[in-house]
């Protein structure tokens, strides 16, 4: 969502994820496994039948990894992930739900002559368009010579 460098950069700017990713099972367990998170409401159909929910949800952190990964960048600009603020789950994500984000330049930061933070705020949304999370990205993104 990041391609241009940080002073062609408008804040107001939105762009759409080209791409969407559907949540699998396999991606599920293959995160429990990764992370050792076997919470039971992710891991334990029984027990998350008996839920508010009625059924396992996608980890809050297996979400937040996708959305990283929706967030098309162009590699020759960005530099590095330099933070994270204000992250929120409005919504459960559930195995099948395919997510697609939306991004908006929302602040600016000079950090030096080649370089400045650009402040993504990162919506993702289900195939049912509801937000399911909102994220605040910050990138060190190149200025241009």
């Amino acid at each position: 969502m990041i391609y241009k460098y940080f002073d062609e950069l408008e804040i107001g700017e939105k762009t759409v994820s080209e791409r969407a990713r559907t949540i699998t099972e396999t991606d599920v367990v293959f995160f429990c496994y990764f992370t050792g998170n076997w919470y039971e409401l992710h891991s334990n159909v029984e027990y998350a039948r008996k839920t508010q929910f009625g059924e396992r949800l996608v980890q809050g952190s297996l979400t937040f990894a996708i959305a990283a990964g929706l967030q098309m960048v162009r590699h020759d600009v960005v530099m590095a992930f330099y933070g994270l603020d204000k992250m929120r789950f409005p919504a459960p994500v559930k195995i099948g739900d395919t997510l697609r984000a939306e991004a908006e330049v929302v602040d600016k930061e000079v950090k030096g002559d080649d370089r400045g933070v650009v402040t993504i705020k990162q919506t993702i949304h289900n195939q049912r368009d509801e937000t399911v999370a909102i994220m605040f990205w910050k990138l060190l993104v190149k200025r241009k010579k």
